[in-house]
This record gives structure tokens, C-alpha cells and sequence, in this order.
């Protein structure tokens, strides 16, 4: 029997779970519109807690002031990197040209990134509620509250992480670990969820040999993580192709980026072999109602949904909603192949005295 005070932290962690998602949609949908820059400070909006709607509202001087305040912090963040033993990569941010280069007002493009900062905002508010109501599992897992409250800490990093996007104009490697920390913190809640879930509960025992499964699934995760470094690196080489072309000949984005972008389909067949693989060995272990066969299901489904956005991004010339969609489902497939793990990691082979 599940206490409701613990029924309310997994209530409250997948909720969490499901904010975490709809932020990393928001800042899919920041991308696929080219909006990043729409805000050009942080973490307020043009200096304001509501952003402007019109030029009429901004300072005369506001692209002045803005490139100086993130050359400032590039600056900081240049040393920081430096104290790293990071010096090739701090002096490319001190010399990269873009960041002096100014974006110019676009109402839509700045209420689209101030939605995704408010959206942050709110998912930095449920952690807290998540590492507040974990204390619950103070003497029964303490691993939960101490993982609940590394999240708040990996979160703030994020923001600041976000800040560092917003002054060093994109720069293409801060976009990548600002998306990897997206997964991590991902991955922590997962965690937390499903072992508040199975704390009570005995460890799940089937017929079969479980080891292959356990070896393999995570074989699976690792590459499809692979699979979305990847598919970041060629989403910032189409957004430096579209700079470069002034957003104009759109269909031709896809054939300028490179062998980044066969990578990235290759790995996509191998990702998609190896989910079915998956989902084979699940059904040959698994029956009726069992969390993992329902979890491989939902993989399969949304495996499939990740194709077809793939499909349409390589020919229908990148439209906005397929590359918000394709980042979506790509954590939404993630989440599922690390929850299945989770309970594959827990379930056991009947051994018979």
C-alpha cells in the first residue's frame, strides 16, 4: 500500500516529466522558427518582464546596448572556459563576428522565445515542488530526495547554460549541451518516477532469459542519444545555411549541409532496426498487461511518428511544425527506452531450487 503523501510525489514527478517535454517542444518550436535570437538579453526581454510589441517601445540605442552587454558576458564566459583548459575554444568565442552582428525586432520572433523562457520558468517551479514533497522518502529512499534536489542544480546550470546561448548568438556546441542537459534532467525525473513506483513492489520475475534484453536496450538508448546529438549539429548547420542565404531558397537547405546530414539519416535506420529488435525481444518475454510490452508499444508508435516528421523534414523542405514535432518525439523516444530499461533492469529470470 503506497502512502498518499508518496502518491503525491509520483503524481507531482510525472507531471514534471510532462512539463520537461513540453519545454523541450517550446524550444523546438524556437528553433524551427529561427526565434533564438528573438530576445536578445536574458533573463528578462529587451530589458522588460513583458516584451515589447513595436519598435516605438524599444531604446533608441537598444542593438548597441545589447551586443555590448554579450560581449561582456562572452568575456566571462570566454575566462570560464580558459580556467578549463578550454583556450582554442575561448578564443574562438572572443572572435566569432556573429555575436557583434545585431538581430533586428520582430514582434512574433520575441514572444515566441519569451513563451519558452515562461515555460522554463514553470518547469524550474515543479522541480522545486518535486524536491520539496521527495522529502517524504527521507528515511525510505533517500536516493529520490537527493536526486530531486541534484535536478534543481542541473536546471539552474541549464539556465545559465541558456543565457550563454542567447550571448554568444547560437554558437553551435552551446546549443548541443544546452540540449543534452534537456535529457539529463529528463533522465533524473525518470528515474525518481519509477523508482518511487516500484519502491513498495516485488521485483518482477518472468520465464525467460532477461540478460540479452538489459544488454541490448541499452546499446539502444546509447545511440539513440547519439541520434539526437546529431540531429542538433545538422538543425545548427541548416540554421547557419539559412543565415547565410537570408532564409531564402528553403529547398535547398538540406543538400548544402554535408555528410552530417547522411550521418544522421544512417544512424536513423540503424536506431530504427534496433527499436524493433527491441520491441521483438519485449513481446517474446513479456504478455497480457505488463509495463514492459505496453512501454515497447508506445516506442513503436512513437518510433513511427519520428519517421514520418523525418520524411517530411528531407522532403517537404524543413517546415517549421515537422522540425518541432521530429525533436519532440525524438525525447518523447528516449523517455520511453529509459522508463523500459528501468523496468527491465528490474525483472528477473525464475530460477527453480
Amino acid at each position: 500500500m503506497i502512502a498518499k503523501s508518496e502518491n503525491r510525489f509520483i503524481r507531482l514527478n510525472f507531471i514534471t516529466i510532462i512539463v520537461t517535454l513540453l519545454v523541450i517542444l517550446a524550444g523546438g518550436i524556437v528553433r524551427s522558427t529561427g526565434s533564438g535570437m528573438g530576445c536578445p538579453d536574458w533573463p528578462k526581454c529587451f530589458d522588460q518582464y513583458i516584451p515589447p510589441t513595436s519598435v516605438s517601445q524599444l531604446p533608441a540605442d537598444y542593438k548597441e546596448k545589447y551586443v555590448a552587454g554579450r560581449l561582456k558576458k562572452n568575456e566571462k564566459f570566454a575566462k570560464y572556459l580558459e580556467s578549463m583548459g578550454k583556450k582554442e575554444l575561448a578564443d574562438s568565442i572572443r572572435h566569432d563576428q556573429s555575436i557583434t552582428v545585431p538581430e533586428e525586432f520582430n514582434p512574433a520572433k520575441t514572444w515566441t522565445e519569451y513563451i519558452n523562457r515562461l515555460t522554463g520558468a514553470v518547469l524550474g517551479i515543479f522541480l522545486i515542488l518535486t524536491a520539496i514533497y521527495s522529502f517524504v522518502y527521507r528515511k525510505t529512499a533517500k536516493r529520490i530526495v537527493v536526486l530531486s534536489i541534484l535536478n534543481i542544480l542541473v536546471v539552474g546550470y541549464q539556465g545559465w547554460l541558456g543565457s550563454i546561448v542567447v550571448s554568444t548568438n547560437l554558437t553551435q556546441w552551446v546549443v548541443t549541451v544546452h540540449m543534452l542537459l534537456a535529457i539529463v534532467i529528463l533522465g533524473i525525473l525518470i528515474y525518481t518516477y519509477n523508482y518511487a513506483k516500484q519502491l513498495h513492489k516485488e521485483r518482477s520475475v518472468i520465464m525467460y532469459r532477461i540478460l540479452w534484453l538489459k544488454g541490448f536496450l541499452a546499446f539502444t538508448i546509447v545511440i539513440s542519444i547519439a541520434q539526437i546529438v546529431l540531429g542538433t549539429e545538422v538543425r545548427e548547420s541548416i540554421d547557419s545555411i539559412a543565415k547565410s542565404l537570408q532564409y531564402g531558397g528553403r529547398n535547398t537547405w538540406i543538400s548544402k549541409v554535408g555528410n552530417i546530414f547522411s550521418y544522421h539519416r544512417d544512424l536513423a535506420i540503424l536506431v530504427a532496426v534496433c527499436n524493433f529488435v527491441v520491441y521483438k525481444m519485449v513481446i517474446d518475454r513479456f504478455s497480457g498487461k505488463a509495463w514492459p510490452l505496453m512501454t515497447a508499444n508506445y516506442i513503436v508508435i512513437t518510433l513511427i511518428v519520428q519517421i514520418a516528421s523525418g520524411f517530411i523534414l528531407s522532403y517537404l523542405a524543413l517546415p517549421p511544425y515537422a522540425q518541432a514535432i521530429h525533436i519532440l518525439f525524438s525525447t518523447i523516444l528516449f523517455s520511453l527506452q529509459y522508463y523500459l530499461y528501468l523496468l527491465v533492469y528490474r525483472t528477473a529470470t525464475y530460477k527453480p531450487n
